[in-house]
């Protein structure tokens, strides 16, 4: 079983950033793929950004040049960068992680473990 918390979501104007981390427990990271998801309110839970084992980053189009997702292995964490923050941003962002299948690296669907999720609101 793996146990994620994440944590440094916050309240930010547009055009700000914020670094948000997910720290892992239970079993090593290094052999999984980890995903950042979003979900605003009344809207389904949206992908924004993978990275698989090998470090390989995967972006939804929607954040491309703007979100970073990164990892440290040694820490057992994964990030989430967030630069030119806008109020469509604003959302409960999850962290997931699944043993690395080589695929559906942005599909919500295919990980098998979540944490709790940290706020990001951006106001305008």
């Amino acid at each position: 079983q793996v146990q994620l918390v994440e944590s440094g979501g916050g309240v930010v104007q547009a055009g700000g950033s914020l670094r948000l981390s997910c720290s892992a427990s239970g079993d090593t990271l290094r052999t999984y793929a980890l995903g950042w998801f979003r979900q605003a309110p009344g809207k389904e839970r949206d992908p924004v950004a993978a990275i698989d084992q090998w470090s390989a980053t995967y972006y939804a189009d929607s954040v491309k040049g703007r979100f970073t997702i990164s990892k440290d292995n040694d820490k057992n964490t994964v990030y989430l960068q967030i630069h030119s923050l806008k109020p469509e941003d604003t959302a409960l962002y999850y962290c997931a992680a699944k043993l690395d299948s080589g695929t559906y690296y942005l599909v919500g669907r295919h990980y098998d473990y979540w944490g709790q999720g940290t706020q990001v609101t951006v106001s305008s």
